[in-house]
């Protein structure tokens, strides 16, 4: 509701002749009653509260959303003159030239939301971990026409929420430990980094205040049934630490994947040797990565 209050603002604001906003349920379901009265009450709102209709330009004089227009016209105006170029839109469309661009930039737009360049609040990033949405939907159907396919940028990430979320209903929802040694500082800011990474799959995690040692976490890891053990400490720990920790979780079960918070590139092979599974980072693509795990989880 509120991704689309503030989609009728930039409406609006740009000078929309029309605005029509869709109910905030209809990617998942048919719309009711409440979504299509909250639908109605938002453009009701942006008028009678907001007096978006007394003010002929209420953006006028912000250099933000000036500049964001200006650069905006001048990309747009660009690629008109290349399609003039091109014998018009006409000689554009029937070749399939158009419809190639348009999945070009989203099939960047996916990489950027898989890599994290481009955040979706709630998806991608600091998402609910407890919500579900399995019993919730009830539009199944995929677009299977030869044209343009209806795209929504989240629909990856909510792909695999859902596997987990139907593996949960039988199964429970796979367990990932977070084992803090170390540097206090360090070791939660991976906590809440590994959080972030792993709550996007809607994985349970299972957080502590931290260990003193490494035996100490391990055990603990290894007492609540961990699935993943990840280990979030300083890379300069890691060197002792973490290939200390690897080698007792592989030694109590070889099955435990063991995951490393950050990027020791200075240690890595001492980790790998070990038995380290994984590694994530900022540079990690979050998508392909959480699949992997999904793969390896979810038998």
């Amino acid at each position: 509701m509120l991704r689309t209050t503030t989609e009728g603002m930039a409406a609006s604001l740009g000078g929309a002749d029309s605005i029509s906003l869709k109910p905030f349920d209809i990617a998942y379901k048919k719309d009711d009653e409440f979504s299509r009265r909250i639908s109605r009450n938002i453009q009701v709102i942006l008028k009678e509260e907001s007096a978006f209709d007394k003010v002929i330009d209420p953006a006028a004089g912000s250099y933000y959303i000036e500049n964001l227009t200006n650069s905006i016209a001048e990309a747009a105006w660009k690629l008109f003159q290349e399609i003039e170029t091109e014998g018009g839109i006409i000689n554009v469309i029937i070749p399939g030239k158009l419809k190639n661009a348009i999945e070009e930039s989203c099939r960047k737009r996916d990489m950027d939301i898989a890599t994290r360049k481009y955040i979706l609040l709630g998806t991608n990033q600091y998402p609910n971990i407890n919500e579900t949405m399995i019993d919730k939907i009830s539009i199944t159907d995929k677009d299977e026409s030869p044209g343009l396919k209806t795209y929504r940028g989240a629909m990856a990430f909510e792909e695999l929420r859902l596997a987990t979320e139907k593996y949960a209903q039988k199964n429970g929802r796979p367990k990932v430990f977070l084992l803090k040694v170390g540097n206090i500082t360090m070791r939660q800011a991976r906590a809440g980094f590994a959080t972030n990474f792993f709550g996007c799959a809607g994985y349970e995690i299972l957080d502590n205040t931290g260990f003193t040692t490494v035996e100490e976490g391990v055990k603990a890891a290894m007492d609540a049934k961990s699935d993943l053990i990840v280990i979030c400490s300083s890379d300069e720990e890691y060197a002792t630490l973490g290939v200390e920790a690897v080698k007792l979780t592989k030694a109590q079960n070889a099955n435990t994947l063991f995951v490393v918070a950050g990027n020791p590139t200075e240690h890595i092979d001492a980790l790998n040797a070990a038995g380290a599974d994984g590694y994530i980072h900022i540079r990690t693509n979050v998508l392909e990565t959480l699949t992997q795990y999904n793969d390896k989880l979810l038998k």
